[in-house]
Order: C-alpha cells, then structure tokens, then sequence
C-alpha cells in the first residue's frame, strides 16, 4: 500500500519505533530481549500550522485549540468504537474503515481477526494515511480483544497466530507471580506496538465467582485479592517505561465494571436469557475492589458490563446505561476521571457471524437507539462500543436534547489519550519490517513457553513425574509430539500408562456466536463420563483437564493415576511437565466443586464458598526435590 511518504520518512519512523520497542522497562527486568536497531537517524520533523500540532505544547493546550476547530460531526465520530476485520474475519460491522472514516468520521476501531504481522502494519498504516489526509488529521487508535494465548471466540479473545503464545489469564493467575504478569504485558505492548494497536481491550479483571460463567478463563480467578495484585503489574507492563501513559504505552481499557461474574445461573449477558446480576451473598463491593486497584495503578479506560444489577440500590438498567453505577460509584465514589467505553452492541440490533441479534438494551429495551445514546451519555460513558451511528448524536445536538458541552467533556478525554499515546506525533505510523521481526520473536515465544510450563497445577500426582520411555497410550494429544517422549501403542490393554487430555465440559448453546460461550454445566454427560471411566479402569491413566471454567469432576479425580490442570498448555509443554522436564508451579485460582448441587445451590456474588471442595482455592502439589 502507498501511504504518501518518502523513503527517507519511512526509514526515520522504522528507526524510532524500533528503538522505542528497544528501551527495557524497569533496569531489573530480565525478559525477552526486543529487537534492536542498527541505525540512529535524526528525529522526525513536524509540519505545524496549528498549536494542536506542537509536540512542544502540553496536552491540554493541544486539545483546547483542537476542540475549538472541531464540528458537531467530527466530535460525534471519535465517540464511536467499532469493529474492522483483517485476514479471515471480514467486519462484522458491515462497513469498512474506509467507509466509517469517510461518511461517520469515526477515528477508533477494534481489530478482529489476525494477518501476519506486515500484513497488521500495513492495515494499520492505511487507515493512519486516510485520517492523515482528513481536515484535522486526527489519527486513528486501534484497539484488540487478547491475542496472546489459547482461546478463540470472535466476540472475546482470539488465538495467538503470529503473536506468542502464553497461557490463559488463569494460568497467570495459577503462578501468582506480579514479576511474571508485568513481563507477559510487557511482551503484549511491545508485540502491539509494532503492528500500531495501542488500546488493550483488557485485562478482565471480573471475579469468577459463578463456576458456570462462561467468561471466567479470561479473568484471574475467583479471588479479589489475587486479581488487584496481578492487575497492576499488569497494568504497569502495558504502560511501559516512563511515568504513566505515553507513546511508549499501550492503554489498558479494564473491564466488565463492576464486576461482572455474578451472573444469574451463570448465563452470560452477551445473550438476553442472562442479562441479571443477582449479589445474594451482600458481595456487591467485594467485586469492586479489583477496579480499586486497577484505578490507582493508572488504568485510563474502562468498560462497563452488558448485565443490570437485579436487588441493588441500583436502577435495574445495563450498567452502560446505569448513571448511578458510572457517574455515581465509578466516577464520583471512586475517582476515575478516565475514558468510559461501552462493551459492544448496547444500541442497535445487528448481524454477528450473519445472525440477527437484538441490542444489549438490557433494561431499556423499549427506547429507541437515540433514547439508548442519550441515556448512555447521562449516564457518564464517553464512547459506545460495536457501533457507528454518530449521526443519531448529531441529531440529538441539533434538536437540543443533548448540550453540545456533553459532548466536549467526552471529546476532550478521548483526545487526550490520543495526544498521550503520541498518535499526533511519531507514533502515527509503524514500521512493517520491525513489525515482522518483533512479532512472535523468539524470545518472547521462550517466555510464553516457559509460563505455560509453570502454570500447570498439579491437584494429584501419582506416578508423576515419568521417567524411562513407557509404552503409551494417548487420547487428545498429537502422537507425533507424543512419539517423541514415548513408545506409543494403539491399544490401552498393551500400555505401561495412558495419557488423557480433556476440557472443561459446557452445554452446547443452537447460535453460531452462542456456541464460542461455553456455559452451563460443568460434569461431563453420563455417556462420555462412562468412556473416560472405562480408560481409566483400564489402564493407570494420567489426565490432564484444561479448566476454562471449574470441571465437576470428582469421579475422574478418584480413578486417574494422576490429575494435572491447566489453563493454555501447548502438547511439548505438557510432555515436558509429565516427564519432568519442566516442574508445575500454578495453584487453583478457584476451588473445584464436588458436585453440580453444589455449583446450583451456591451463591453467584460469593467465593470460595464451598465448606468441601472437590480441591480446594490454591491447592496445587509439586515434584520431590530432585525429581
């Protein structure tokens, strides 16, 4: 693609960008080496007609001038935030960026899908030419779901593909390490800024307090405190060197305040059958406390939920719509004076993987979708995300139902992030040479390799760790991985041990984007419990479950040989930990429940609330010394 620059440019902004990806983060930091550049050409120059185009200005001066040049349109644009496809995923928003830029004059859009690294950059770099070229040149800021480890569901996190791949937040959450959880977000914001994403649309930091939930592999567990300590390292490793966010930075947007694992029967609010919150227990605050933490780290965006709160004080409304809930608990009681994003979809019915699905009006459904902006906007949100219809705020100026000045107090925080980010300066542009070579680097993938090894829980351990070369009979995992560590046979009755690999059982939902949420219930159905059973029986089996969500499964725990959890385990990892090449370090990050009575009769809001546990919040055995 042409992006109207001379060679000379590109090669200025390809060195910067390389040697700001080259400054360490703190001096002790013994991560992944970055990629390091060969050349220091001067810095770039920058054409200024406008205060709001000095670098030398403060942020603050920058966005007073730009405002005042600003239309009721082009300020309705940056308060949208939708999606833009790459690679196999075409975008879902039936429109391009092209076409959201031209006709919406929208500036934020969240990337779905993945290319290869140059391809990512290149993308990146067409939509900054396009804005570049726009009356005020307000750059663009692409944002992601996580991208980094196992799990792919288009409406939630996507596999790593060419980024490295480490294990699951609950597999962060497993090792307990802040240093670990800051050098794996350090990796994200390095990885991320070479293809020009600088918004992350995490870290999840909801409390898996309702077992059935089907977002619970990407929070950090059921435990409060466990989660505000990993999600300010983690928040400080996105941030990167320097004093809070800036054009080294990628911003985290922290989300679902306030808290969105206590879902009624655990059913999730992307669907209108589970849009209730219910806090039976009195645990309401206990769930804020991870956003305290998130807050005073210097978190700068964050997402509301899709549910409404059912038996609160609160009005029983979305919490995207929910003034007591933004304005009240999270701007006012709290002191968060940052960007408030919807989650996505909150306003119009929309085609998702070509089904039809209603807007996530929960609570206001009989509004229309300029009522709906207008009830979002006084509730405190600045920006609405998965939507393009900045010509319904527009009309809400024009017709005086919304104070143009609203609008300016979103408009000035969207802005300043930009400007923070330096999106207006150097950072407008990446390089897709430095892009290829930093994304998936070597030593990066070495780290997220070595986390999926240490993450892994050991609940029982049994003949663990192996040694020898046994005759091997293999369910679930590749052979030919397994060939390496084994003598593999097709028959259990001819194996010494058998190695099972299984995942957290769910209900399979009838819609296509329903089927990505794995929800419901937790024990495997009788038929295939018989079948794991009878392997079990048949030969000492060593069964390695990968827990999305908290795995009802006592009997299986009874009759394995030996019981390993994980949470994004590649097979190599998972030999290397079976024959003690590598040792696993994680504990649950939640009790395992002994029974589905059990999960139905808790309490969604509680943790840890089971008095007996299958394995208890924080077991995890390790190998003998030597072993």
């Amino acid at each position: 693609m042409t992006h109207g620059r001379t060679g000379t440019e590109t090669a200025v902004r390809a060195a910067a960008l390389a040697r700001r990806l080259a400054d360490t983060s703190p001096a002790a930091d013994p991560g992944p080496a970055p990629y390091s550049p060969t050349r220091e050409p001067p810095p770039m120059e920058h054409a200024v007609t406008h205060p709001y185009q000095d670098p030398q200005n403060s942020v603050a001066e920058r966005v007073a001038d730009l405002l005042a040049r600003m239309k009721v349109e082009e300020k309705a644009g940056l308060l949208f935030h939708h999606v833009i496809g790459i690679g196999d995923r075409p975008a879902p928003a039936g429109r391009t960026a092209e076409e959201m830029m031209s006709e919406s004059l929208m500036s934020h859009f969240n990337l779905l899908g993945a290319g290869s690294p140059r391809q990512m950059a290149d993308l990146h770099n067409h939509v900054q030419q396009l804005a570049a070229d726009t009356r005020l040149g307000i750059p663009v800021t692409l944002s992601t779901d996580p991208r980094h480890a196992f799990t792919d569901n288009p409406g939630t996190a996507m596999l790593a593909g060419p980024f490295s791949q480490w294990p699951e937040s609950l597999g962060l959450a497993a090792v307990g390490d802040t240093e670990l959880v800051r050098r794996y977000a350090d990796t994200v914001r390095r990885e991320y800024l070479a293809v020009g994403l600088r918004v992350a649309l995490h870290p999840q930091i909801d409390l898996a307090t309702e077992p059935r939930w089907a977002r619970g592999s990407g929070t950090f567990g059921e435990d409060a405190g466990l989660t505000s300590r990993l999600v300010a390292a983690y928040i400080e490793g996105l941030s990167g060197p320097g004093d809070g966010l800036g054009a080294d930075s990628v911003a985290a947007m922290v989300k679902h305040f306030p808290g969105g694992g206590p879902q009624q029967a655990g059913e999730d609010p992307h669907f209108p059958y589970g849009k209730e919150q219910i806090y039976p227990g009195g645990f309401f605050d206990y769930h804020l406390l991870p956003f305290e933490a998130a807050i005073a780290a210097g978190a700068t965006q964050v997402m509301p939920y899709y549910g409404m709160p059912v038996g609160t004080e609160h009005e029983e409304v979305g919490f995207g719509f929910n003034r007591g809930i933004i304005t009240g608990l999270l701007r006012e009681k709290l002191g968060f004076d940052g960007i408030v994003c919807t989650d996505w979809g909150l306003v119009t019915d929309q085609l998702v993987m070509g089904e039809p699905h209603l807007a996530r009006a929960w609570g206001v459904e009989d509004l229309s979708p300029s009522e709906r902006l207008l009830k979002i906007l006084h509730a405190g949100a600045d920006q609405v995300g998965g939507e393009s219809c900045p010509e319904l705020i527009v009309d809400l100026v024009r017709t005086g139902r919304l104070e143009e000045s609203r609008l300016d107090a979103s408009v000035v925080r969207l802005l300043g992030e930009k400007f923070r980010l330096g999106l207006f300066d150097d950072r407008r542009y990446v390089d897709p040479d430095a892009a290829e070579e930093i994304v998936g680097h070597a030593d990066f993938h070495a780290a997220g390799e070595i986390a999926q090894r240490r993450s892994a829980t050991l609940l029982k351990s049994g003949p663990l760790p192996l040694s020898g070369r046994p005759r091997l009979y293999v369910e679930g995992v590749d052979p030919t991985t397994a060939a390496e560590y084994a003598d593999l046979v097709a028959d259990p009755a001819d194996a010494d041990l058998a190695v099972l690999r299984l995942t957290t059982p769910y209900e399979p939902r009838p819609g296509l984007f329903e089927s990505f949420f794995h929800a419901g219930r937790l024990d495997f159905p009788e038929e295939r419990l018989k079948e794991i059973l009878r392997l079990l029986d048949a030969v000492p089996t060593v069964v390695a479950i990968h827990l999305e969500r908290p795995a009802v499964i006592p009997e299986i725990a009874d009759r394995s040989a030996a019981l390993l959890a994980v949470y994004g385990t590649g097979d190599r990892a998972l030999f290397d930990l079976l024959f003690g090449r590598a040792v696993p370090e994680g504990s649950l990050p939640f009790q395992l429940p002994r029974s589905m009575a059990e999960v139905e009769a808790g309490h969604p809001d509680v943790p840890q609330e089971s008095a007996d546990p299958l394995y208890p919040f924080g077991h995890g055995l390790r190998y003998p010394a030597g072993a």
